[in-house]
């Protein structure tokens, strides 16, 4: 009997969408044959949509919760951005943001596992999987407490296209806090401020500031001033704080809060599908193609 490891294991799940157990039982029952299993699982009716390992799942939902002290935000992804529109995967993204709000996993695996609507956050992924027909998975979360002195804002943009979670410290304003969750969505900063940026990334920067400089022709005994300004600038540009806040230009992020008595302690900002390298689908050939079968 060939070896049933993890590694096959997590790839059968990948593939298919099913549970870790339910993907070590269909491996073992076929003696490790992964194409086997999938077909197994399909006969099964735990796999509706098969060899799903290279359908790339970019679309879907970001949901946020809040509730008391406690807030999550998440990004669950499907194949199609229709699939947004489905009563059944808006429910799941909810139940799901929920469970973990209430669950405070540490880990994918951890979340999985929580209880959500009739079952578990896993089951109740592939139970959408099934019938909905596509590729559907948890992606990431974060879960955030506060005190009762600090203020969440919480900001759902472009029917859930974008979420943002913030939490400000010295104020129990939410609409104070929601403003500046909304600047995030809009703007995209990278960090809080300037102070959390890498030596690591300011470096990487300068160089290529210098060989951008140097390009221009510009003389080696004023490259280091320019460089400076540049380099500032660049900092302004991704740190929450030193940017115009768009609300009112004429101020920065970190001046509008202050102004309120309050300060940035953290942000979460997730955009449905970032990082994922999408398939570029030519409908043309794809229609061609089914022609010609």
């Amino acid at each position: 009997m060939a070896q049933v490891t993890a590694k096959l294991v997590k790839e059968l799940r990948d593939m298919t969408g099913v549970g870790m157990m339910d993907a070590k039982k269909a491996l073992v029952a076929v003696d490790g044959d992964i194409d086997a299993a999938v077909d197994h699982l399909r006969e099964t009716g735990l796999a509706k949509a098969a060899k799903k390992a290279d359908r790339i799942a970019a679309e879907g939902l970001a949901g946020v919760f809040v509730d008391g002290n406690v807030a999550a935000i998440t990004e669950i992804n499907s194949e199609t951005d229709f699939v947004s529109k489905n009563e059944q995967f808006q429910k799941l993204v909810k139940d799901v943001t929920e469970a973990i709000a209430e669950g405070n996993p540490e880990t994918l695996e951890d979340a999985q596992a929580l209880k959500a609507g009739d079952g578990t956050v896993e089951s109740e992924v592939l139970s959408a999987t099934t019938k909905i027909g596509e590729k559907i998975g948890l992606r990431r979360f974060a879960r955030i407490e506060k005190t009762d002195a600090d203020a969440f804002g919480a900001y759902s943009h472009m029917g859930g296209r974008i979420a943002v979670l913030t939490i400000l410290e010295g104020t129990t304003d939410e609409d104070v806090a929601r403003d500046v969750a909304m600047h995030i969505a809009a703007i995209n900063p990278k960090y809080v401020s300037r102070d959390q940026v890498s030596q690591e990334e300011i470096d990487h920067e300068t160089k290529v500031l210098t060989e951008q400089a140097l390009n221009e022709g510009k003389p080696a005994n004023i490259v280091e001033k320019m460089i400076v300004g540049r380099l500032n600038k660049y900092l302004a540009e991704i740190s929450l704080l030193d940017q115009p806040f768009v609300k009112d230009p004429d101020m920065t992020v970190g001046k509008y809060v202050a102004s309120k008595g309050a300060s940035v302690k953290a942000f979460v900002r997730f955009e449905v599908g970032e990082g994922i390298e999408k398939r570029e689908e030519n409908f043309a050939e794809e229609v061609m193609s089914q022609v010609k079968k």
